[in-house]
């Protein structure tokens, strides 16, 4: 672990902690105000600034290094906070490596000035919208209560118009899941977006004051229990919560418009993390990946903590003015956190089909019990086994395709003609006989996805 995080470690910098200029009825990171009390200088420090990038360049041991810049809302500091972003990365960054930029925002505040400097500079934008203006102004308000959504697509034009890089983040919530496919096709054919990221919103009710993995294990709901459930009195999790089936049906349905239309035009995440894992390669996604803890969150007055998610007083790993970022990614407390993801998955998971794509999920989401009482189930068990089950076809067909030296694109004409004609077979060899991280049944006592994987999974052109 720590040879591939000396490489491969990231750090989402919040530059000016939790503020923003909306009030989005589900966001995790407003609530962080009280943590670090109400008279906090928020934005940061010129001399923060340049002690995290010279740190931050300094410990990375690749040729790329990627800085991600985010909040709250990080525009609200103003361009001038990003002009010094530039030229102090320019002046520790060695000859040896290379600079990237990356910005999530809501979009409100950019200009045409923002956009020529974002440009010029070569920042990756991700836009924060949820879908079509009724399912998007259904939580995402300004602090006056009013829809943002026209703001936020005026945004996407401009960025357009002058050749910014963007890509778009949906949180998929409880009321735009119920819509997938009109989702996904403003998102593709009004919006342009070629590269789009969804996110589940899933929040027990104390969110705020208690922080994962310290969950009373004795109020724990059980799969299936109406509590494990949002919009209802005894829920444990916020009302708009999206329903862990409802998140399953939602990629399942653009999964579907997705491998039909537009493989190789447009860009999911979460199909490109599977089709990897299909391939017997490791989680593109540390959600998915079977160890975590290589993913730190950095706040805007020094404070490093183990994830975005956990920005928590126990997960604080301390603070880059006492401390290296690589000493803290290092520290027995946060290789324990990373670990902690295999260690804590229960009985149930492991025994479940697409363990292998999904171990366990994110930690922050495994506050619900197995059908045997075990704790630490994932919330999203049942709408991620779906999901996973039925892209199974069309993922084992991608990879045929792509180990054989085709493109993976070509899976849209046989679902095409599948689609048409319901007497053709999906697959026409059994499902593998074994999970990809276990022992491959030949005895030869390697993992199966790098030993007989490849030929258990052929697949009927």
């Amino acid at each position: 672990m720590r040879d591939a995080a000396s490489t491969r470690f990231h750090v989402m910098a919040k530059p000016i902690g939790p503020i923003c200029n909306l009030n989005c009825s589900y966001c995790y990171y407003l609530s962080k105000k009280d943590l670090f009390g109400s008279h906090e200088e928020w934005q940061m420090s010129n001399s923060l600034l340049e002690r995290f990038i010279r740190q931050y360049i300094g410990s990375q041991n690749g040729g790329l290094v990627n800085f991600s810049w985010q909040g709250g809302e990080p525009t609200l500091l103003g361009l001038d906070f990003f002009r010094d972003v530039v030229r102090l990365e320019k002046m520790y960054c060695p000859p040896t490596k290379q600079i990237s930029n990356d910005l999530q925002t809501n979009g409100t505040l950019l200009d045409e000035e923002w956009c020529k400097f974002l440009r010029e500079n070569r920042f990756l934008v991700g836009l924060s919208i949820d879908g079509p203006e009724e399912l998007h102004n259904e939580y995402r308000l300004d602090k006056q209560g009013r829809g943002t959504f026209q703001k936020i697509v005026s945004a996407g034009k401009l960025m357009q118009q002058h050749g910014v890089e963007f890509n778009t983040l949906s949180v998929v919530n409880r009321k735009n899941s119920e819509k997938p496919l009109e989702v996904y096709r403003f998102l593709r054919d009004e919006l342009g977006s070629k590269y789009m990221q969804f996110i589940p919103i899933v929040e027990p009710k104390d969110f705020t004051s208690v922080a994962p993995q310290h969950w009373d294990k004795e109020k724990m709901p059980i799969l299936g229990d109406e509590r494990a459930r949002p919009g209802n009195d005894e829920s444990i999790v916020t009302d708009w919560s999206v329903e862990p089936e409802g998140y399953g049906d939602f990629l399942c349905v653009i999964f579907d418009e997705w491998v039909r239309n537009d493989v190789g035009e447009v860009f999911v995440p979460l199909f490109d993390c599977a089709l990897s894992l299909w391939m017997g390669m490791d989680s593109s996604a540390c959600y998915f990946a079977d160890t975590c803890g290589k993913a730190l969150a950095f706040e805007h007055d020094g404070s490093v903590y183990s994830c975005d998610h956990y920005v928590y007083p126990e997960y604080r790993l301390g603070n880059i003015k006492e401390k290296s970022l690589a000493k803290m990614l290092y520290s027995e407390q946060q290789v324990k956190f990373g670990l902690d993801k295999t260690d804590s998955l229960p009985g149930y998971c492991r025994e479940c089909e697409v363990s292998f794509a999904c171990n366990g999920e994110c930690p922050k989401n495994r506050f619900i019990l197995t059908p045997g009482g075990e704790p630490g189930l994932n919330y999203l068990c049942s709408g991620l086994r779906k999901y996973f089950n039925h892209i199974d076809p069309a993922m084992r067909l991608m990879a045929k395709e792509l180990k054989a030296g085709r493109t993976a694109d070509n899976v849209m004409k046989y679902f095409k003609k599948q689609s048409n004609d319901q007497t053709v077979p999906i697959v026409s060899t059994p499902k593998p006989k074994a999970k990809l991280n276990a022992k491959c049944p030949c005895g030869s006592g390697r993992k199966y996805k790098k030993c007989c994987y490849e030929n258990d999974m052929q697949i009927s052109k």
